[in-house]
């Protein structure tokens, strides 16, 4: 990543957490349900172990399950406040959510969503 301040800060406004101080060190990581490990590293990190490593275009792939669809809509308006670009507003989507998306610091897509009745 880029700006590891940044997207601690985006993804922290998400509900993950990270140790204080964190978004000063070359390498972040936070523990999410099931014991899932998720890592960031800054692209001079990265580097420094592996010389041929080049950032690469943004990708994307994660989702963030909010209480309900006004969350979907009130997170996705604070972090677009806050100087993130949306990429899709708040929509409800025909399998059954509430949906949206936005860019994190890295231009990587980021999903919101929410069940609008009983998940299926």
């Amino acid at each position: 990543m880029a700006d590891m301040a940044a997207s601690l800060a985006f993804y922290r406004r998400l509900g993950l957490e990270f140790p204080p101080g964190a978004e000063q060190q070359p390498h972040a990581e936070t523990t999410v349900a099931g014991g899932i490990r998720l890592m960031w590293d800054t692209h001079a990190s990265l580097s420094s172990f592996d010389p041929d490593h080049r950032p690469g275009e943004p990708g994307g792939g994660w989702a963030f399950l909010c209480a309900d669809p006004a969350e979907v809509d009130s997170v996705h308006a604070a972090l677009v406040a806050a100087g993130h670009p949306s990429v899709k507003e708040p929509w409800d989507a025909p399998w059954g959510q509430r949906y949206a998306q936005l860019r994190d610091p890295d231009g990587n897509v980021v999903d919101l969503f929410a069940w609008t009745g009983s998940p299926q």
